[in-house]
């Protein structure tokens, strides 16, 4: 298990090498070569975190949270802000614990995500991990509306050696979960993953759908633990802060899965997005294998993106 999770601190530094080249390196000669901490340097700073896609808010709160530690611990030599800069944005990140709590409760998993962001694959992955845990698992193919989700789905559950239950396409979602509860209260499965749809281009209609999803899994399972996850592709940036703030306002976001973290010039927007909107990024993609998604420590990350050794 150790050697898993060292190959995939591999995988995470290797992806997040151009993030890392945006951020680091721009630090770094900053650190070098200022002979000593003023405005200047603050900007220079506040430029190179922006352009890894901290995005403004988090890089004004850490740029803040510098200049404070400068003035209460005398720090004169710009070369020991490199530490106390990593260290801000490793407590910006970890917002308490990663509560994976839906692995250990009979529950329901529901995944949002716009279409192109890895969604369905991060379902299978999921799911794949989950049953090598020794849980039965039942998938959902409630996102109806894209007959290719369907396929694909099913393609995936029969990779990951679980079941799946769908309809046909443009078929009634809210019907699929129905059916999908029906089956996994009557094959006493542990977790039910459910697929769902992502058009953010028609808010309302997603809004009403989950609600109707929603009220479903309410009445007909009560006694499930509740999981909602929004994957979003790391690549987009500032994009992907977006389409959380909107998820967020349709559905009861309880974490994050961020994928294509695998060669992107963004991964600073993990940063962002715990950071800004107080939801926990649960699982990182790095890469189309089965074991390329692994839940995720702000510790890992911010060692990876800053090429650390504190492990």
């Amino acid at each position: 298990m150790e050697e898993k999770k060292q190959g995939f601190f591999a995988r995470l530094a290797a992806g997040l090498a151009k993030t890392r080249a945006n951020i680091v390196s721009g630090m770094d000669s900053i650190f070098s070569g200022y002979s000593e901490i003023d405005e200047d340097f603050y900007e220079e700073l506040e430029e190179t975190l922006l352009m890894g896609d901290l995005g403004v808010r988090t890089t004004m709160s850490v740029i803040e949270d510098l200049k404070e530690k400068v003035r209460e611990q005398h720090i004169k030599d710009p070369s020991e802000c490199r530490q106390v800069l990593i260290d801000s944005i490793r407590q910006k990140m970890d917002i308490g614990e990663n509560a994976y709590e839906f692995e250990n409760r009979r529950s329901v998993v529901l995944v949002i995500g716009v279409n192109g962001v890895g969604k369905t694959t991060s379902i299978g992955k999921l799911a794949d991990q989950l049953k090598a845990d020794g849980k039965k698992v039942i998938l959902a193919a409630a996102d109806t509306f894209r007959a290719a989700a369907i396929e694909q789905l099913t393609e995936w559950a029969h990779r990951a050696g679980v079941e799946i239950i769908a309809q046909q396409e443009g078929s009634d979602p809210a019907a699929v979960i129905y059916d999908a509860i029906s089956a996994a209260k009557s094959r006493n499965a542990d977790v039910l993953i459910c697929d769902t749809a992502g058009r953010l281009h028609n808010k309302k209609n997603l809004m009403e759908e989950l609600k109707k999803i929603n009220r479903i899994i309410d009445r007909e399972y009560p006694e499930a633990y509740r999981e909602t996850l929004v994957v979003l592709d790391g690549t987009t940036g500032q994009n992907a802060l977006v389409q959380a703030r909107e998820f967020m306002e349709a559905a009861d976001i309880t974490g994050i899965i961020l994928t294509k973290l695998d060669g992107t010039a963004k991964g600073g927007i993990a940063v962002a997005i715990q950071s800004e909107l107080g939801i926990p990024v649960k699982y990182v993609g790095v890469g189309e294998k089965i074991d390329d998604l692994q839940k995720f420590s702000a510790d890992d990350f911010v060692n990876a993106l800053f090429a650390t050794d504190n492990r």
